[in-house]
């Protein structure tokens, strides 16, 4: 076995990381130790920082529904308030037409007034006419002086009749 060069090699390998492995190892040690303490503070920027964006996006789901929600709410007070406006401007339509019927209701009583008075003065004219036609062939002085005095008397019952 101590003539095998194989040995000798494991034996010299040995012994150079025995006594340059302190040397060696330190070094290499500290660059991996560095290297490792990187590596976590990036894991650690980057878990502050997943949190951070999840934070984010929790609040912008947040921020999203709400603005959902007030558009919702417009959407559905636009809807109420078209809804009352047409309802305000049906009734007040509605009470337009009426307000016109009304009118033409009064107009039309008010020409039906106007047609009986004129025919009723028509009538009288149309009386009176005949009258002047009449009374001079049927009476005489005496009927007429009769008939004058009979009209002067009812007068004051006449008139009383017509004020109340």
């Amino acid at each position: 076995m101590f003539h095998e060069a194989g040995f000798w090699v494991a034996v010299s390998f040995v012994l150079f990381f025995v006594l340059a492995g302190k040397k060696l190892w330190t070094p290499i040690a500290a660059i991996l130790d560095n290297r490792a303490e990187l590596i976590r503070k990036e894991l650690d920027e980057a878990a502050r920082l997943r949190r951070e964006a999840e934070q984010m996006l929790e609040d912008a789901t947040r921020e999203r529904e709400q603005a959902f929600a007030e558009a919702r709410s417009l959407v559905e007070q636009s809807r109420q308030q078209a809804q009352d406006m047409a309802l305000k401007a049906r009734a007040e339509a509605e009470a337009a037409v009426a307000r016109h019927e009304q009118m033409a209701r009064d107009r039309i009583a008010a020409v039906e007034r106007a047609a009986v008075k004129e025919v009723r003065q028509l009538a009288i004219d149309a009386a009176v006419e005949a009258a002047h036609g009449i009374i001079p062939q049927t009476l005489d002085d005496k009927g007429a002086s009769a008939l004058i005095d009979q009209a002067l008397a009812a007068m004051p019952a006449a008139m009383a009749r017509q004020v109340a």
